[in-house]
């Protein structure tokens, strides 16, 4: 597993951009100069193929077994993927990157950061599950906050506005307000 995802590092640091799709985009992600694929939901009947087809085309491929139909969210269904090939798994259960460790397969945990509190408890899994990548989601605030102001509704960014940086930069990009739980910003 170690070789895997040094292997799987190299090549993001050679190009950072992974190919995160539904298999409807597959053949484009195929395509791509991306060497690691996401595969974003899958279904039982087609996944062994998109595996195959990857491996062909000399691309990673690791699939987001949450997302997936027909798969068991479980030891079996991550045992299942194994033989199929896979590279490794993206979850956001803790349980699912353990099992797939165990496997030796490579693993991605995927976090929605919220708030602060909600970061807090990312940083316990973390040092529980020692998955070989995290994810944190969003990974584009801004761009969330200029489509949403522009809907007619007063849009208010809140969770993780630490800096008066942040904040000032909410407000540029279309926010009416902010709200945080840091108490020097409530004085700017």
């Amino acid at each position: 597993m170690i070789i895997l995802t040094n292997s799987i590092k190299s090549c993001l640091e050679e190009f950072p951009v992974i190919s995160a799709v539904r298999e409807r985009f597959f053949e484009k992600a195929l395509k791509s100069p991306s060497k690691v694929i996401f595969l974003l939901g899958c279904d039982i009947s087609t996944v062994g193929e998109k595996i195959k087809i990857a491996k062909q085309c000399g691309k990673f491929i690791l699939v987001h077994i949450d997302l997936s139909d027909g798969i068991g969210k479980d030891k079996s269904g991550i045992k299942f993927l194994a033989n199929l090939g896979v590279d490794g798994i993206i979850s956001t259960k803790s349980n699912l990157i353990r099992a797939a460790k165990d496997l030796s397969l490579v693993t991605v945990q995927r976090f929605f950061a919220y708030d602060s509190h909600g970061i807090e408890g990312i940083e316990d899994v973390l040092s529980m599950t020692k998955p070989d990548f995290v994810e944190i989601m969003p990974g584009v605030i801004d761009k969330i906050t200029q489509k949403f102001s522009a809907c007619q509704i007063p849009l208010i960014c809140g969770g993780l506005i630490e800096t008066k940086q942040e904040v000032t930069n909410a407000l540029s990009t279309g926010a009416f307000a902010v709200s945080t739980g840091k108490e020097e910003l409530w004085y700017i």
